[in-house]
């Protein structure tokens, strides 16, 4: 990537910062553009004053054919739409400082079938997550003692808040020390989906996970940050994979298990166990019951 494009990437990067968005949405938004700028270069287009219109809707057209480089098949849609979002807030940033001979955002985005949607939803069952728990003592045996006690207190982490707190991965990973009350029993969320705050009272069972990892393992580490994820949240999605294939249960290796599939299958759980839609709303922090309402229609296909 040439001098030019990356330096507008590095202030697009302190712009989105600047406005708030999320340190994942930072990470996402600049690797997206990043993949936007290697692919105008090997087109020729080698400044950003020389983008056109055409020269956008034909990056929108390659994104939807594009291979998928973690797994097979194309791009998901929420993936691309992510992606448009990226370089329309890229174009907008542009203009902003002035600018103008690039493109206007576009505004494209793919159409969600919740139908679709719904029927590619797979949560795990509870004993699912039970198991998936106890195998956490099994993961990384090949790591020296420190590094897989790290690894795996991580795991216990993703469980605790992506499970048992229904949060989502960019609100777990962004989540401090202090924003956990330990007198309250409860837990900040901070600007959540839609920069909604949103506070979670904690069961017992959370509360002296929660202890047991911030006082017996997390203040004993040399850390210069006060996240209470030690790792980059990039290196957790492939410890859940570590996890998933220390199981022998075929059923819970043919499910895909990500931070969201947790979250997932908390909601399920919960409206099985007779929560109201309405409180399982507030739990997710939802901004509208049409969200929540997929998992009745979960629930009724298990």
């Amino acid at each position: 990537m040439n001098k030019s494009y990356r330096a507008i990437q590095k202030e697009y990067e302190i712009w989105l910062d600047t406005l708030g968005f999320s340190e994942s949405m930072v990470y996402n938004f600049k690797n997206f553009v990043r993949d936007f700028f290697i692919w105008s270069e090997n087109r020729n287009i080698n400044h950003i004053k020389e983008l056109t219109d055409r020269h956008i809707k034909n990056y929108f057209d390659y994104l939807q054919t594009r291979p998928n480089k973690r797994r097979k098949g194309g791009l998901g849609i929420n993936t691309l739409n992510q992606n448009f979002i990226a370089i329309d807030k890229l174009l907008e940033f542009l203009h902003q400082m002035g600018t103008d001979a690039v493109p206007s955002p576009f505004n494209f985005r793919l159409h969600i079938d919740n139908r679709q949607r719904i029927y590619k939803i797979q949560p795990f069952t509870q004993t699912e997550i039970k198991e998936l728990q106890a195998n956490i003592k099994n993961t990384f045996p090949d790591f020296p003692y420190k590094k897989r006690e790290a690894k795996q207190e991580q795991l216990k982490l993703i469980f605790v808040l992506c499970y048992g707190c229904g949060l989502r991965k960019s609100e777990s990973c962004n989540l401090k020390i202090n924003d956990i009350d330990f007198d309250k029993k409860t837990l900040f969320v901070q600007q959540g989906k839609g920069y909604k705050d949103r506070i979670i009272p904690l069961n017992n069972n959370i509360y002296n996970a929660l202890q047991n990892y911030i006082y017996n393992f997390r203040n004993l580490q040399k850390i210069g940050h006060k996240r209470l994820f030690l790792l980059h949240y990039s290196t957790l999605d492939k410890s859940l994979k570590h996890l998933q294939n220390t199981c022998n249960n075929e059923a819970i290796k043919n499910k895909r298990l990500t931070f969201h599939i947790l979250r997932h299958s908390i909601a399920t759980h919960l409206l099985q166990n007779g929560m109201s839609i309405e409180n399982i709303a507030r739990f997710l922090g939802h901004s509208s019951l049409d969200s929540t309402q997929i998992y009745t229609h979960i629930v009724n296909k298990i």
